[in-house]
């Protein structure tokens, strides 16, 4: 699928707030982000490097790293967030799509936030910032792979639009209307940071 150069998003970077008031700053993944995903990956515990990658590994291997800061912005999309404290911006959560080779309109959806940042809307404005820019490069439909046990993830995913498609062992699947899934975020009120990542995306896409 010939990609759509007539109304390009740039990179781009929007401060907003966790909803305990926290200062964020999401901003499009660039490979020099290399360190930082390395980092962030580190800093998660066990339990959600687990939920996140399936695998119970400690020392992020090279192979994924590189998977994770090989983004383009039309068949890899991913965003960012960094803490705004001091000099040190430690990263806190990412999102992603990843269009599929073989079917170019479907891509795969993936979340990652450190624990200490759960609960407080991030997860939900990096999935907004990822499915606005999934809609600009005609991406309009998304997988998402979940581990069962993962309440919290499936819950956040379902309460978005996704529906359940099947189950491979202890792997649920679900596909995401990107279309239907901005709609529902852009009329909720919660987390006010939603609000603040598609004022700012859509002012920049018209």
């Amino acid at each position: 699928m010939p990609k759509n150069h007539s109304v390009p998003i740039p990179i781009c970077e929007i401060e907003t707030r966790l909803s305990d008031g926290r200062p964020v700053c999401l901003r499009t993944i660039r490979p020099s982000d290399e360190a930082r995903i390395r980092d962030g990956i580190r800093e998660m515990s066990d339990r959600s490097r687990y939920l996140r990658f399936f695998s119970a590994f400690r020392e992020p291997p090279e192979s994924i790293v590189k998977q994770l800061v090989a983004v383009d912005g039309h068949d890899h999309i991913a965003w960012g967030a960094i803490l705004l404290d001091g000099n040190h911006y430690p990263p806190v959560g990412a999102a992603r799509a990843i269009r599929s080779k073989t079917h170019p309109a479907t891509g795969e959806l993936a979340i990652a936030v450190l624990d200490d940042y759960h609960g407080q809307g991030l997860a939900r404005m990096l999935i907004a910032a990822v499915l606005v820019e999934c809609s600009h490069e005609e991406l309009p439909m998304l997988d998402v792979q979940i581990l069962g046990e993962n309440q919290v993830a499936t819950n956040l995913i379902v309460s978005i639009g996704a529906q359940r498609q099947k189950g491979i062992g202890s792997v649920q699947y679900y596909q995401l209307n990107v279309g239907k899934a901005l709609d529902k975020l852009s009329h909720s009120a919660q987390p006010p940071g939603v609000t603040d990542v598609l004022t700012a995306l859509n002012s920049l896409s018209h």
